[in-house]
């Protein structure tokens, strides 16, 4: 049995990773410092923790003083909806070093508390912030003296050109799926856009041998023909920005103007590795409640529960959020590929108690 994380064996083998983090937060810091932003701080206590319906939060109890009552409030899963409000509120560029939280995540590169780094900038097109976050990563690699970024046998170059892969070509590339198709045929079906009919998408993924339930949402059968086909295969040698996804996992994206059935949405992969996922950001309230009452009807009937809407932030949307993009890149995950750590308890100083 290897000793606690606390014995100075075990410290004394992790040091360097936790050397490299502190240099890899420096870095972070400087760059986006140089570069306008403004490093903000925001609570994680929240009413709405973030409503993914796939993520589960930590909750705990609020007590009023002088017994004037108790709330429900729950650990954030990111610092998104507090950071629009900042925009809306009137500043321009910021970023945020957060410590976040989702329950039930524990693994070699998942925590139940880890750091995310989240920036936002007004007038910024989501390709101009492909093009950040390439800078960023390499400032970082730089920092940390990496050559390359490493995960498990994977080793890519963060210093020549990223590949760039629409999400529709990567489905074709490596799986052989008519992606747009697919889409396109189950909207017909459901006449609607945020649930589309799985039935096109389920039938071509059965052809290629991946079993399908007949309960399967569309998004239920993406995700298994990624997962399958395509997500391990992606940043070999070079990292990789997948982009455009169904607007049925827009998130908080906007649709794209020239193809509404697409979302201004991106994610970074290194060896397969998920790195970072960032948004051309929706502004549109109405639209954004619509999809938060839609993901807790998902979230309901899929683990019994649902997260209350936070009001405030819609009240932030329609009192005016300037167009904007933003990102959130796993902090750990990015100090782990630059200095080869192969689980993320290696690159934290503490992690959290498994009792």
């Amino acid at each position: 049995m290897s000793p606690p994380w606390f014995h100075p064996d075990s410290h004394a083998r992790r040091r360097p990773f936790l050397l490299a983090r502190a240099r890899a937060a420096a870095a972070i810091r400087a760059f986006l410092g140089e570069s306008g932003c403004i490093e903000v701080d925001t609570p994680a206590l929240q009413i709405s923790p973030g409503l993914e319906p796939h993520l589960r939060a930590f909750a705990t109890t609020l007590e009023k003083p002088f017994d004037q009552g108790r709330a429900t409030l729950r650990l954030h899963t990111s610092p998104e909806f507090a950071m629009k409000k900042i925009l809306a509120a009137g500043e321009t560029a910021i970023f945020q070093l957060a410590h976040v939280f989702r329950n039930g995540e524990r693994g070699p590169t998942h925590h139940p508390e880890f750091t995310m780094l989240e920036w936002y900038r007004s007038a910024m097109s989501y390709e101009a912030l492909m093009a950040e976050t390439e800078d960023l990563v390499r400032a970082v690699a730089r920092a940390t003296g990496a050559e390359r970024l490493v995960w498990g046998d994977a080793a890519a170059d963060p210093f020549g050109p990223w590949e760039r892969l629409s999400v529709a070509q990567a489905l074709e590339r490596y799986a052989g799926i008519d992606l747009l198709g697919a889409l396109d045929a189950g909207v017909a079906i459901s006449g609607n856009a945020l649930e589309p009919d799985a039935g096109a998408l389920a039938e071509a993924a059965r052809a290629i041998g991946i079993a399908c339930s007949p309960n399967d949402r569309f998004e239920d059968v993406f995700f298994r023909i990624v997962l399958d086909r395509v997500e391990h295969r992606l940043g070999h040698e070079r990292p990789c920005i997948l982009y455009d996804y169904p607007a049925c996992m827009a998130a908080l994206s906007r649709r794209k103007d020239d193809d509404p059935r697409l979302a201004e949405r991106f994610e970074v992969y290194v060896g397969g590795l998920e790195l970072a996922n960032a948004f051309g950001e929706l502004t549109d309230a109405a639209e954004q409640r619509a999809r938060f009452t839609h993901d807790m009807d998902v979230k309901e009937a899929l683990y019994g529960e649902r997260y209350p809407i936070d009001g405030d932030f819609l009240e932030a949307l329609d009192q005016g959020l300037a167009p904007c993009s933003g990102i959130a890149l796993g902090f750990d995950r990015l100090v782990m590929l630059c200095t080869g750590a192969d689980a993320i308890d290696d690159v934290l100083w503490a992690p959290v108690a498994d009792p």
